[in-house]
C-alpha cells in the first residue's frame, strides 16, 4: 500500500510531463507575442481618399477589409449592397469598393453600379470567390471601372470579356482577428481542419480517417456527416455547421497542425471551366495564427509563403500522413516553421498592404 504523503513515480512523471508542455506551449506562446510585437504590420500614414466599401457578408473578409482600409485611407463609410446608389449620391466618395458581387447582392446590383459611375465616382469590384462562380462574374465584372481577383487564372479571362483594368491581387488575413492566443483546452488538437466537406475534401478525409482517428483530431464545417463514408471512425471528433472567424481563430492558435485543403474548381457555375491556381484567405489566417500549416499545392503559394521554411505541404493523402507524423515527433521544426509563417504574414500579408496596392493601381500610384 502507498504511504501517505508520498506521490506516486506515476504522479510524479504526469507533474513533469505536465510541467514541461506548460512550460513549452508558454515558450511557443511568448515567442509568437515577441513577433506580433516586433512586426507591427502596415504603417504608412492614411490616404486622403473617402470610399464607401460594400461588404460580401464573408465575415472574415469583410473584417479585414475594414480593417484594412480604417488603415488605408482617411475617411471610411460601410454601407450595404440594397441601398448603395443612394449612399454613393450622399457620400460622394472617391472610390465605391464591392466585395465580390454575389449570393446577397440585389436584382438591381448592376443597375446600381451604373447610376453611380454617372455621378463620376469610381468603382471597384475584388472578386473573392473566383473561380467557382464565372456564370455570373462573366456578367459582373464589365460593369465596373476596376476588376481585381484574387485567382490567378481569372486575371486574363476578364480581359477577354472587355475588361480593361484587371488585376490580379491576393487576398489577405486579419491580423485584428487571426493572432496566436492561449486558448482553452477545448480548441486544442494535434490536427485540426475548418471547411465544408466539398467532394474532394471527403475523398481525402475518408483515405486519412483511420490514421486520424488515432490522434487529437479536429474537423469542423457542414456535409461531414452525409459526404463522409468513414463518418462513423471520425463522427466524435466532427463539430458540424457554421464557427465564427472568431472560434476558427481560437481552433487554429490551439493546434499543433492545421491542414489545409482547397476545394476543387470542377463546379457547376464555374462554366468558363477555370482552374484553381490560387492560394484561398485561410492560407493567411493560419499562418497569422502561430500554427503550422500543412497544405495542399497551388500554383501561386511560392509567391507568399516559401515550403518547407514556413509551410508544409503535400500532394496525397498518404503524404500528408507521413508528413503529420513527422512534424508531430518534431516539436522545435514545427514551432519554427510557423514562427516564419507568422512574421511573413505580419509583414506582407494583411488586408492592410493588400489595400494599400488597390488603392495604388486605383489612382495611379502603381
Amino acid at each position: 500500500m502507498q504511504k501517505t504523503g508520498h506521490r506516486s513515480k506515476a504522479g510524479v512523471r504526469g507533474s513533469k510531463e505536465g510541467y514541461r508542455k506548460g512550460w513549452d506551449d508558454g515558450y511557443h506562446l511568448g515567442m509568437c507575442e515577441a513577433i506580433v510585437r516586433r512586426t507591427p504590420g502596415y504603417a504608412s500614414p492614411p490616404k486622403n481618399l473617402r470610399v464607401l466599401y460594400i461588404p460580401q457578408g464573408f465575415e472574415s473578409v469583410d473584417r479585414g477589409v475594414i480593417e484594412g482600409l480604417s488603415q488605408t485611407v482617411s475617411a471610411l463609410i460601410v454601407g450595404n449592397a440594397e441601398t448603395m446608389a443612394d449612399q454613393a449620391r450622399e457620400h460622394a466618395p472617391d472610390l465605391v469598393l464591392v466585395m465580390n458581387g454575389l449570393h446577397v447582392f440585389p436584382a438591381d446590383h448592376l443597375e446600381q453600379v451604373a447610376r453611380i459611375r454617372a455621378m463620376g465616382c469610381r468603382t471597384a469590384i475584388w472578386f473573392a470567390d473566383d473561380p467557382y462562380f464565372t456564370v455570373e462574374t462573366a456578367e459582373i465584372a464589365p460593369h465596373y471601372d476596376w476588376v481585381f481577383t484574387h485567382e490567378l487564372s481569372c486575371a486574363d479571362w476578364y480581359r477577354s470579356l472587355g475588361c480593361a483594368n484587371v488585376h490580379y491581387l491576393p487576398l489577405a488575413a486579419s491580423s485584428a482577428c487571426y493572432r496566436p492566443a492561449h486558448v482553452e483546452p477545448q480548441y486544442r488538437s494535434d490536427v485540426c481542419f475548418i471547411g465544408t466537406a466539398f467532394p474532394n475534401r471527403a475523398l481525402f478525409f475518408d483515405r486519412m480517417a483511420e490514421f486520424l482517428a488515432g490522434l487529437r483530431t479536429v474537423i469542423i464545417g457542414g456535409l461531414w456527416e452525409t459526404r463522409l463514408a468513414n463518418y462513423s471512425l471520425l463522427q466524435d471528433r466532427i463539430r458540424p455547421g457554421f464557427t465564427s472567424p472568431d472560434e476558427c481563430a481560437k481552433y487554429y492558435a490551439g493546434a499543433k497542425i492545421v491542414l489545409n485543403l482547397h476545394r476543387q474548381t470542377e463546379e457547376e457555375k464555374n462554366t468558363a471551366n477555370l482552374p484553381g491556381k490560387s492560394i484561398n484567405p485561410r492560407t493567411y489566417e493560419i499562418a497569422a495564427s502561430g500554427a503550422l500549416q500543412l497544405t495542399d499545392i497551388r500554383e501561386d503559394l511560392p509567391l507568399y509563403f516559401a515550403p518547407g521554411r514556413e509551410i508544409a505541404v503535400y500532394s496525397s493523402p498518404e503524404e500528408a500522413q507521413h508528413k503529420i507524423r513527422y512534424y508531430l515527433n518534431r516539436e522545435s521544426e514545427r514551432r519554427s516553421m510557423a514562427w516564419n509563417a507568422l512574421v511573413r504574414t505580419r509583414k506582407e500579408h494583411t488586408y492592410a498592404h493588400r489595400l494599400d496596392r488597390l488603392l495604388r493601381v486605383v489612382f495611379g500610384e502603381a
